[in-house]
């Protein structure tokens, strides 16, 4: 695929000197081929950055809280790794859902109407009893998927030419929204005197009330819904180069929904305190921004992308172990910056490597739905096994050697989603 570069590409042609800017910039005024789009899109920058921030912060909080959910509802090991499993699960199942109610009702309608729908799940955890905590749980990642599979294809289609540098913004966004989320959980704990449930609505419900009133714009001015077609996603679930992105990307979203439900946990294990081990899990998220920043630079000096997809793996492989087998808790606060370089990373090698494989927004989206949708449910497995395993074995060295296992399905994806080559290709 020599003939598709990895870089971002050029803006499409100028348009019409006649053509006016957009009042109120939004996802839906930014159409491709308008050379306004950066200088235009600020407004919808600033709404994506709420959008992604809201996207992990309500699942981030819950790992350092695990603990008290546990205590204060009785709950077994197993329900627990039920609990860290849900959101992923949603993810997954909902990665389908959102491209079908996006060709009948407008991708920034659908990302509004999640948005509304995460907001509701935040306030049914507010209320008592371990049944509504799964409810509004399911609320939340239902929400979460709709909106992870959605903003990828709206990314490409409405910054033309900065695609690539727009989705590493949004991925250190997500990156930091989850940073935040685990490290004011716990604090939030005591300053409210609320063992949990306060906690996650006070996490949630403020970003995600600014979030809606950012998007606004773009739903209000999305245009009609996309004609269906564009793609034979038929025929893509039969491309190799799609199931390699895949894998990859069921192989990291694994690790780090692993690592946010269970990280704190493996910390307390090991003697830390609950608060610091809420900051080791934001510090491994604050090192992921960084992680994800360099990525623009590495991409432009290297032939492909088979490099830095070995090299997150091996962060997030070495990081795990040093977590577990390090000793604390200095070295565990080591461990956890090189697992967040090789996670943060990790989810913009991912993310990129379903606009780089894909040639226009209609792929994107199926590309999109394909990888998260297939993705997320193998990625279920990670929070639930490791809950398991650490159950039955009462330790970390037989749920790590599982981990470390998924490194290396990591790596061999990596070096064949890594080859330049897009999807569809004869």
């Amino acid at each position: 695929m020599s003939a598709h570069p990895t870089a971002p590409q050029p803006p499409h042609s100028r348009a019409s000197e006649g053509e006016q800017r957009p009042s109120v910039p939004s996802f839906a005024s930014t159409r491709p081929g308008n050379p306004t789009v950066l200088r235009a899109g600020f407004g919808a920058l600033a709404a994506l950055a709420l959008v992604a921030v809201v996207l992990r912060a309500p699942v981030t909080a819950t790992g350092p809280l695990l603990h008290r959910i546990r205590d204060d509802l009785g709950l077994a090991g197993a329900a627990i790794g039920v609990l860290t499993a849900l959101p992923v699960l949603c993810l997954g199942v909902f990665a389908f859902v959102g491209p079908v109610l996006a060709r009948r009702y407008d991708e920034a309608r659908v990302v509004l109407g999640s948005l509304l729908v995460l907001a509701a799940g935040a306030v049914v955890r507010l209320l008592p009893g371990a049944g509504a905590l799964f409810a509004g749980t399911v609320l939340v990642g239902a929400a979460i998927g709709l909106a992870n599979v959605l903003l990828p294809s709206l990314i490409h289609s409405r910054f033309a030419g900065a695609a690539a540098g727009v989705t590493v913004f949004y991925s250190a966004c997500l990156t930091l929204g989850g940073a935040g989320g685990s490290a004011v959980a716990a604090p939030l704990a005591e300053a409210t005197g609320s063992s949990w449930r306060v906690p996650l609505a006070l996490v949630a419900l403020p970003v995600t009330l600014a979030a809606i009133a950012a998007w606004l714009p773009s739903a209000r001015r999305a245009g009609p819904a996309a004609a269906a077609g564009g793609t034979d996603r038929a025929r893509l679930w039969r491309d190799r180069t799609a199931w390699y992105v895949t894998a990859f990307f069921a192989a990291q979203a694994l690790l780090a929904y692993v690592v946010f439900g269970w990280l704190p946990t493996m910390c307390q294990d090991r003697g830390i305190s609950e608060a610091h081990s809420g900051l080791i899990l934001s510090l491994t998220s604050l090192v992921g921004v960084l992680g994800a920043a360099v990525l623009p630079a590495v991409y432009r000096r290297l032939p492909d992308q088979r490099g830095p997809a070995v090299a997150v793996a091996l962060l997030s492989g070495t990081g795990l172990a040093g977590v577990v087998l390090v000793p604390a808790p200095g070295g565990v606060w080591l461990a956890a910056g090189v697992l967040g370089l090789g996670q943060g990373a990790g989810f913009a090698v991912a993310l990129s490597l379903i606009g780089l494989r894909t040639a226009d927004g209609a792929q994107t989206s199926a590309l999109s739905s394909m990888a998260q949708g297939i993705g997320f449910l193998l990625a279920t497995v990670g929070p639930l096994g490791t809950g398991l395993l650490h159950e039955a074995s009462a330790g970390w060295a037989v749920p790590l050697s599982a981990l470390l296992v998924v490194c290396v399905v990591q790596v061999a994806a990596g070096l064949a989603a890594g080859r330049t080559r897009r999807v569809l290709d004869v």
